[in-house]
């Protein structure tokens, strides 16, 4: 269980200022995801591969095959700033 003396430390870490009321919710709130952690935590999972998704994804990314692309002339024809047949862009200031 989560005391109100953690809550608080909690709370200054984090930059929070909590009523009296939020202090006795975020106690117990926060007891109760220990608790779920300390369940998960407690079931035999050595023989589970570990997974990204709950269920097997495909990937999502289209192959990556070479495709025409936009001409040159139209893909700069709104710049503000063409040189050498690219966008110039100014400097970094030091």
């Amino acid at each position: 269980m989560i005391d109100r003396e953690q809550v608080l430390h909690v709370a200054r870490l984090a930059r929070l200022e909590l009523t009296e009321d939020e202090v006795e919710r975020m106690a117990g709130e926060l007891s109760s995801i220990l608790g779920h952690i300390e369940t998960i935590t407690s079931l035999p999972l050595d023989d589970v591969p570990p997974t990204t998704h709950v269920v097997e994804v495909e990937s999502s990314l289209r192959a990556d095959e070479p495709r025409p692309s936009l001409p040159r002339d139209v893909a700069l024809a709104c710049a503000p700033d063409v040189a050498d047949d690219g966008f110039r862009v100014p400097s970094p200031q030091a």
